[in-house]
């Protein structure tokens, strides 16, 4: 019966590992992607996790916006613009659609700059850059 008991805590902490190690990117633009994944699959908890601290409301925010309305994401491709020691600008390409109703809405990533910071060695996604950063 303990022999049982270890074998099932070791595959339970097996499973634990593997599941930290795949949400957790291992690049800037990667975070980022990882980000407006979740905005468009609606998942504010994934949403979240890709947030550092600070950004934990803005991120469930946003996912928010997106919880009554159809969403794709079109033509997404990330890459770093700028990177000092723990944090990094993403710029992004792509296009989010939004149906309202009937109403489609085109929302332009690449007109927004995302903050990434490392917080406890990852990157998060922590909001956009302000003009001129």
């Amino acid at each position: 019966m303990m022999r049982l008991a270890m074998r099932v805590a070791v595959l339970i902490l097996m499973i634990f590992t593997i599941v930290s190690c795949s949400v957790s990117p291992g690049s800037a633009s990667e975070v980022v992607e990882t980000y407006l994944r979740a905005l468009e699959d609606k998942d504010d908890v994934s949403a979240v996790n890709a947030s550092c601290l600070a950004w934990e409301q803005g991120a469930f925010a946003e996912a928010s916006s997106f919880e009554a309305v159809e969403v794709t994401l079109e033509g997404l491709a990330c890459r770093e613009s700028g990177n000092q020691d723990d944090s990094a600008l993403v710029s992004c390409e792509g296009t989010f659609i939004a149906n309202y109703g009937g109403e489609i809405q085109n929302i332009d990533i690449s007109q927004r700059t995302f903050r990434v910071v490392k917080e406890d060695g990852a990157w998060k996604m922590c909001g956009y850059a302000q003009a001129g950063e």
